[in-house]
């Protein structure tokens, strides 16, 4: 008989493509974990497995159960959250995955009070950012910036932030600041590599794109905001990354009479995840911490209004 240990085994070597990966994931001794996936395979008769010296690879049984393997684990988790959520208590294991320095600067905090409002879940929390693919990954949920695209997805959005134009006063007192959109040709730009026209406005005409001359072109926030804070360029940023560089008089928010294109935050999980008590108190929690408005989005901060 199939023993869910040995699936959980399965699954966690398939995704982590090692049985030694596996085993710091499950928090289990490689031992413990080669031996689970022994009784598994015996259990169902066939070979899920292949190992070699060099890789570790599935079997032509092991693809065809991988999927099933997914969803028992994920329905055993989902019933485990469902009689907890019923008892009053939510339990178990919850994979999160968030950009990188939303997750320092931000997330971090806020799942730290989800946590002490819930003891009982056991949250694994990867910091990327790449899109990662919620299921092939492994994850319950991932917490992207801008809109979710695919379809077999469900997004819920957790909080909408600005973005600002900024530039740190040494920068402007050498090239001059930029009064209007057709300005920001002139100047130089430290852009976000993972998104093509990023520079987006709303005018009375609809939206118009602006292409800087690039001073630096990278795929991470703070690595732009160290940037123009070293007077590299100006930088198109969300205030969760700017708010207390413009407070402190480090960087210079900029007023071209017209908005950029705003930054909104979601959490996603599969469509065939249902919806689990854990993944819906997580987002009410981080609803409650960001604010709403969110406490990054000073008032007191204007651009084109």
């Amino acid at each position: 008989m199939m023993k869910l240990s040995g699936i959980a085994a399965f699954l966690a070597t398939a995704e982590a493509g090692s049985i030694s990966a596996a085993s710091r994931r499950l928090g289990l001794a490689t031992s413990v974990v080669s031996e689970r996936l022994a009784d598994l395979e015996k259990a169902l008769g066939t070979k899920l497995i292949q190992r070699t010296t060099r890789k570790l690879s599935l079997t032509e049984s092991g693809l065809s159960f991988l999927p099933r393997a997914q969803r028992i684990i994920r329905e055993a988790d989902e019933a485990e959250a469902e009689l907890a959520a019923r008892s009053g208590t939510l339990a178990g294991p919850l994979r999160l995955s968030a950009p990188v320095s939303f997750g320092a600067l931000h997330f971090g905090s806020a799942l730290c009070r989800f946590l002490l409002e819930h003891p009982e879940i056991d949250v694994s929390l990867e910091l990327d950012d790449r899109f990662v693919d919620v299921a092939a990954d492994g994850f319950d949920a991932v917490l992207r910036h801008g809109p979710v695209g695919d379809t077999r997805l469900i997004a819920q959005r957790l909080a909408v932030s600005r973005r600002l134009l900024v530039a740190s006063p040494t920068y402007l007192k050498r090239y001059g600041c930029p009064v209007a959109l057709t300005d920001l040709s002139n100047h130089r730009g430290i852009l976000y590599s993972n998104r093509e026209s990023d520079w987006r406005f709303r005018t009375a005409s609809g939206w118009s794109v602006v292409r800087p001359t690039p001073a630096l072109r990278v795929n991470n926030g703070m690595i732009m905001k160290d940037a123009a804070l070293a007077g590299i360029g100006i930088a198109l940023l969300p205030t969760f990354f700017v708010h207390d560089s413009i407070a402190s008089g480090a960087l210079v928010a900029l007023d071209i009479g017209v908005r950029a294109e705003g930054a909104e935050l979601f959490i996603a999980y599969a469509r065939d995840h249902g919806s689990t008590a854990k993944i819906l108190a997580l987002a009410a929690s981080l609803r409650q911490s960001f604010g709403e408005p969110p406490y990054w989005d000073n008032p007191l901060i204007t651009q084109g209004e």
